[in-house]
């Protein structure tokens, strides 16, 4: 690690300037000749069948130049959210979606598209489409979602012994014997909990642009963080060959945060399908409101967890069940409830624990992936309950905990070993900085408010192997001067990769970054790679270019070892310059070329003389990096400081404290942004974000001024902790870090209501509204 010169440094951001300066291209600027814009008519009603469509009116408005429907549009079920390409073989992949059908099921499904010369006539053209709708009976919640009489939302699929409309399989985790656990248990403690429906709001809403040339190729370009992905499911959407569709970002993406996965959106798809009827380049850009109510959301969900524990305190068995409210269309609705078991379990060394977990259809706009996915929902159930089982054992929370946290080669319930964790460092990092040990004595600021403290830890995932496919590639070009090409197929929608994966490669090849580029996010030019989802970015695409790097590396020096005189194992490349490692100080070293240095074997060569000379003898040094990782648990922890008025009900955060386990942080300032970003997110998943149906499934939380983000006003202060271990999986020692923050901060601060007011609040988010009837239950 001493000898590393980029990686663990808070290196600027190769695209901040762009960013800062208003320079960037996101899709939404795209524009070309000729180009046509695309809007969608959607459907008014929670679920009907389309008696008579007709789009004459339309046609004939001047400047539509295509509409798309049921009748014209491709016939080829999909599953727009990815699982169709990522899920493992012993998974059923869940194929229910049509572009177009004539079975709308949620308010804002897709109806109808035009594609026109201006937006505005795109607009008028919706407005003279008619419509007739058959009413079906519609379904919102989960529970009454799989009774005996409620309807079936896609015919032949969901119906099982456990109940209707349950997509896919069922997620059972058996680890131990819970029913013999529970009975040697001293006390047992079980609770359900509530989760709502939140957005990922990400700056940049659903959009695309296509284009289809006059041989066919097809290039779209677009807002996925999933470009290879992506283009396998346009494929199967319109029976393209792959090879022949080009997927990229222009080159940002205006964040993700799992909207993005595959087609959730469906942008790519719709403008698309117009471009091949139009033989033009048509653009597709959601409203806000369109991303609201038809883009995934992150699921919401009722989780019971039923704990035992020995009366010292050891945690003996765990029973968790999870039902997820998958919406419309299955999306990530099998997958999702797996992670949420798999993670939940994962924290805490015991020894009997089982999970059960599956979604559901409603009439609700599809939820799929959110940042955590799924973790965020268990972690809040079981870190409440956790709490609740110290104030039964008379225990601290904290002491709770530190007996009971998974340790390095315990055993647990995931395919993959636990070889690094400094969540007990973490823990006392954290504690430290937010002053817990004055937990039981702190102050509130006025008589009628009373403060707590809470704190809440977990675990999370580098990718996602080996529960759903997950490999990487990557190539790695030394060019004729000496400088490097990386390629990786990983898109940029604001993580830093652009810069943390040059900070991996500068430091595996032996390279300065200025002298390395890369082309990320695009199909064309960079070999597959399954894109940025599950934390996964940094530690497998790194991965990817590390032994790529490496390669290149012996390729240089298996070269040059016959003009040193020397066998490849006795040479090194550092900052640029090759030198047989017994060189004492290669920084004094004079700089040779390639033939003379034989006779000179105190010197070094520079590695644009080699690459030229390998050049003008018709080589180059060209390899391909090709991995399926390992896995490795980042591990994270949140505490957090309140005060509540209990006159209103209203919640003041003082402080939050965030300490993360990434093994070695690539690039400290992006790892911390991260934090930061993610405990933001949680503090509104906490508090104020929730989208609410009314009862015809008309979402009454569709904009931004209704729907209660966290704004810079919002945000207390807040302390990001990096605490570095070193994995031996991943690149230099790093693990996964974007999905972690987000996963404790609501249970954190769950635990601190409940310490400020003695009430356990079991359903997010906390709103004062929800807060006042709790302590006042007699109003």
């Amino acid at each position: 690690m001493a000898n590393l010169r980029a990686v663990g440094k808070s290196v600027d951001r190769r695209d901040g300037v762009d960013k800062t300066t208003g320079r960037a291209l996101f899709t939404s600027d795209m524009t070309f000749p000729g180009m046509l814009h695309a809007k969608v008519l959607r459907s008014p009603h929670a679920h009907a069948r389309i008696v008579s469509i007709d789009t004459s009116k339309a046609e004939k408005l001047d400047g539509v130049k295509a509409v798309m429907t049921h009748k014209n549009g491709p016939k080829n079920l999909f599953n727009a959210a990815a699982p169709m390409f990522l899920t493992v073989s012993n998974l059923e992949r869940v194929l229910d979606q049509y572009l177009f059908d004539e079975i709308v099921r949620y308010v804002g499904d897709e109806v109808a598209a035009v594609a026109a010369t201006t937006e505005a006539i795109a607009e008028k053209a919706l407005s003279l489409i008619e419509v007739e709708y058959e009413l079906l009976p519609a379904v919102l919640d989960a529970e009454e979602a799989m009774s005996e009489n409620a309807p079936e939302l896609h015919a032949g699929k969901g119906c099982t012994p456990e109940g209707k409309n349950i997509p896919g399989e069922i997620i059972r985790i058996p680890y131990g014997d819970v029913e013999k656990g529970l009975k040697e248990s001293d006390v047992v403690i079980e609770k359900s909990f509530t989760l709502p429906i939140v957005k990922q709001v990400q700056m940049e809403t659903q959009s695309a642009v296509a284009q289809v040339s006059g041989s066919g190729d097809v290039t779209v370009w677009s807002t996925t963080q999933t470009p290879h992905p992506s283009r396998a499911i346009l494929g199967q959407v319109f029976g393209i060959p792959a090879s022949k569709i080009r997927v990229l970002a222009p080159p940002y993406v205006g964040g993700g945060f799992g909207v993005r996965i595959g087609l959730s959106g469906l942008a790519e798809a719709i403008a698309l399908g117009l471009a091949l009827q139009a033989k033009r380049p048509v653009k597709m850009v959601y409203s806000r409101k369109e991303d609201f109510i038809a883009s995934d959301t992150r699921h919401p969900a009722t989780v019971t967890v039923k704990l035992g524990a020995k009366k010292d305190g050891t945690f003996h068995a765990l029973d968790l069940k999870g039902i997820f409210n998958t919406g419309a269309y299955c999306g990530f609705g099998t997958e999702l409830p797996g992670v949420c078991g798999a993670m939940t379990l994962a924290i805490y060394r015991i020894p009997h624990q089982r999970y059960l977990g599956h979604s559901v259809y409603t009439n609700r706009t599809s939820s799929g992936a959110m940042r955590g996915f799924g973790n965020p929902q268990g972690n809040f159930a079981l870190e409440q309950v956790v709490d609740m089982m110290a104030d039964a054992l008379g225990m601290s929370p904290y002491e709770l905990r530190l007996k009971n946290i998974m340790k390095v080669n315990d055993p647990w319930c995931l395919p993959f070993p636990c070889l690094s964790t400094e969540l007990a460092e973490c823990m006392k990092q954290a504690s430290e900085s937010i002053g817990w040990e004055k937990r039981e004595s702190l102050k509130a600021s006025a008589p009628h408010k009373v403060r707590g403290m809470g704190m809440a830890v977990g675990t999370h995932v580098s990718n996602a192997w080996p529960f759903c496919v997950d490999y990487d590639n990557a190539y790695f070009t030394v060019q004729s001067d000496g400088t490097v090409h990386v390629a990786s197929g990983v898109p940029e929608m604001g993580t830093g990769v652009c810069t943390s994966l040059i900070q991996i490669a500068a430091d595996a090849f032996g390279i300065d970054m200025d002298r390395i580029s890369l082309s990320f996010g695009d199909t064309l030019t960079t070999p597959f790679d399954i894109g940025s989802h599950a934390s996964r970015t940094c530690y497998a695409a790194g991965l990817a270019i590390k032994e790529a790097a490496e390669d290149a590396r012996a390729q240089i020096f298996d070269y040059v070892a016959p003009y040193f005189d020397v066998t490849p194992e006795m040479v090194s490349l550092q900052d640029g310059y090759v030198f047989v490692s017994s060189l004492s100080d290669p920084d004094a070293a004079s700089v040779v070329s390639l033939d003379d240095v034989k006779e000179h074997k105190q010197s070094k060569v520079s590695l644009e003389n080699i690459a030229y000379h390998a050049h003008v003898r018709n080589k180059q040094f060209i390899s391909t990096g090709k991995i399926v990782p390992k896995n490795a648990p980042p591990w994270h922890v949140c505490f957090a400081d309140v005060e509540v008025d209990t006159e209103t009900g209203k919640v003041d955060v003082l402080n939050l404290v965030a300490a993360h386990d990434v093994g070695t942080a690539v690039n400290p300032m992006i790892v911390e942004g991260q934090i930061e970003g993610g405990v933001v997110q949680g503090l509104g998943y906490a508090l104020t974000e929730e989208i609410r149906y009314n009862d015809s499934g008309v979402q009454t939380h569709s904009n931004m001024h209704s729907y209660m983000l966290p704004t810079a006003e919002d945000i207390p202060p807040m302390k990001s902790i990096i605490v570095e271990s070193h994995d031996p999986t991943g690149p230099f020692g790093a693990k996964g870090a974007g999905e972690c923050s987000l996963v404790c901060p609501a249970s954190a601060i769950a635990n601190a209501l409940a310490n400020a007011t003695n009430i356990r609040f079991t359903e997010l988010p906390a709103t004062p509204e929800r807060i006042f009837a709790k302590l006042h239950p007699q109003n």
